[in-house]
């Protein structure tokens, strides 16, 4: 994918206190920068922030780090943040070392719109591959959640296969989310593009005990 130059990127970057800039450094404790014992989500490839912006608004209680690779598409969301958050940080990370940051402390996972990676050779580089599932078995806390919405049918299958194959259960199974969930959904900016094509979004909730965590 190739990402256009923002203007005034390193400035944004630079000046934003919502990115943490050291995040090795709080392996461990995320607890102690947030200053509560919350329970923690994480969106891997939050994108242009949306979805993760608005959790963090309706859901104080809850303590949000979203987590993008690409400056570009960080110095686009984060001057999104209009108001003061204090459950809210956001991560520049390749979700490759996402265990190097994090260690037990993380109560749910968002995968939304990942890359599929359609060819079959990069299949381990996808977001539910086991090679992401025995780094997320590192820094789940005392349960695991995994939540997973796409746009792609073959991700989704590849998806409620991997989950299963490696111990977690499967629930909200959904082919079409929009058409047979009631409750008012916090989206992001390409679920509202393909939603608004008529294009179905599939989803799963993928859940495991710790004590279940294959090693």
């Amino acid at each position: 994918m190739r990402l256009r130059n923002v203007k005034n990127k390193e400035e944004i970057l630079n000046n934003s206190s919502y990115l943490v800039k050291n995040p090795e450094e709080y392996i461990g404790k995320w607890k102690t920068l947030f200053s509560n014992n919350n329970p923690i989500y994480i969106e891997i490839g939050m994108g242009k922030g949306k979805f993760i912006i608005e959790n963090a608004m309706k859901y104080p209680n809850i303590n949000f780090i979203g987590i993008e690779k690409f400056d570009s598409v960080l110095a686009k969301s984060l001057p999104k943040i209009k108001e003061e958050l204090n459950n809210l940080y956001i991560i520049r990370l390749d979700a490759l070392n996402i265990d190097k940051i994090f260690d037990k402390e993380i109560s749910r996972i968002y995968l939304n719109f990942s890359d599929p990676w359609p060819k079959k050779r990069h299949s381990l580089r996808r977001l539910s591959s086991r090679v992401f599932l025995e780094k997320y078995d590192k820094i789940f806390s005392k349960s695991c959640e995994i939540y997973m919405r796409t746009d792609n049918q073959p991700l989704y299958i590849y998806s409620l296969e991997s989950f299963s194959e490696y111990g977690y259960s499967l629930k909200n199974i959904s082919f079409n989310l929009h058409e047979t969930t009631e409750e008012e959904l916090i989206t992001t900016e390409y679920e509202d593009k393909f939603s608004s094509k008529g294009m179905p979004i599939y989803s799963v909730v993928a859940t495991k005990d710790v004590s279940n965590n294959k090693k």
